[in-house]
């Protein structure tokens, strides 16, 4: 609990010196403390008076604040995971939630799937070994299989060559070419183990894949497809386009509640094994529609499908749209991506 005693009192009172005192008693105790800070400067201060004044105990202290680079950030964290530190001294980015980014560019499909499926599985193989009776007894089974401690969060993202996918639960009568027409242009079809439809996804299209362990923010796959969709909402309303969603229909849409002007901006189907995601959504930014007239999207009939480039009448900077879009993700996942 990180405000399981909260010190109060005047300038003077001595409330640094308490809480080194209860501090120390907790790791005499085979306990780990976090003091929680207002400011990364108190941070900084309060671990060096910390060291100071334990100098001659055999008691690790260490900080966590915006001075440190991000990699040393990550050391600290994986050392306090480790329990290799005594006592934490840190800001709000003590509690936050690290999300490994990483931007994989132009790549195909089943290579991409194949890198997502690999996360997860070892996000699952850490879970696994953390709910064994070896790893509860100590961290043998760690370092004989040279496993971290904890799971890892990541963000991808990617764009496809021209690719329709098909959801698990999907009607593959939705693809409106036969097999050879396909072919003929140039685009690949996969089976996915993801919900949803069918979509597409090609060049210009920002599709974001998040591997996140839930456990650690909410297990409710609802919340997170609420949260998937805000991100995207968010975004649009940086550009001035008012974006909703539409009651039973996953995804982000634009007038959703105007007959004949629905109109889908951004589909999203995820998969989750062991609260650990995979899959996500695909924003059309500059996305070439005309691969949308040969399938039923989402498999939802008579409704549109829209880009940013349609709906504001010119070409984005995709640069500029993914920053956006990873700012939003950090406000409404309350993570720090790295």
């Amino acid at each position: 609990y990180p405000m399981d005693r909260l010190i109060c009192g005047d300038v003077g009172f001595g409330k640094t010196e308490v809480a080194i005192r209860a501090a120390f008693k907790a790791v005499a105790d085979s306990k780990q403390v976090a003091v929680l800070v207002p400011t990364t400067i108190l941070a900084l201060q309060h671990h060096n008076t910390f060291r100071e004044r334990l100098k001659d105990f055999p008691c690790n202290v260490d900080y966590i604040n915006r001075f440190k680079s991000a990699a040393k950030q990550k050391e600290t964290m994986q050392k306090l995971a480790e329990g290799k530190i005594d006592i934490i001294i840190g800001t709000h980015r003590l509690l936050g939630k690290d999300v490994v980014f990483k931007d994989l560019g132009l790549m195909d499909y089943q290579a991409a799937w194949d890198y997502q499926e690999k996360l997860l599985q070892k996000n699952v193989q850490i879970k696994s070994a953390l709910y064994t009776p070896q790893a509860v007894d100590g961290a043998g089974l760690h370092e004989k299989n040279q496993l971290p401690v904890t799971t890892t969060h990541y963000l991808l993202f990617v764009e496809h060559s021209p690719v329709y996918t098909l959801g698990k639960s999907g009607n593959k009568e939705n693809v409106l070419l036969e097999n050879d027409e396909l072919t003929e242009r140039k685009i690949q079809f996969f089976n996915t183990n993801r919900g949803g439809d069918i979509t597409f996804h090609g060049p210009d299209q920002l599709v974001a894949y998040p591997i996140l362990d839930l456990e650690k923010f909410y297990t409710d796959i609802g919340k997170y497809l609420r949260n998937l969709e805000e991100v995207i909402i968010l975004t649009m309303a940086e550009y001035g386009i008012k974006g909703d969603r539409s009651s039973g229909e996953t995804g982000v849409w634009i007038e959703p509640g105007v007959p004949g002007k629905e109109r889908k901006i951004c589909a999203i189907g995820v998969r989750c094994s062991r609260w650990i995601t995979m899959h996500g959504f695909a924003f059309n930014v500059n996305t070439d529609l005309s691969y949308f007239n040969h399938i039923i999207p989402c498999g939802i009939v008579n409704k549109q499908v829209t880009s940013l480039e349609k709906e504001l009448g010119y070409k984005l900077d995709m640069n500029e749209v993914k920053e956006k879009v990873k700012n939003n993700f950090e406000k409404v996942f309350d993570s720090d991506l790295v």
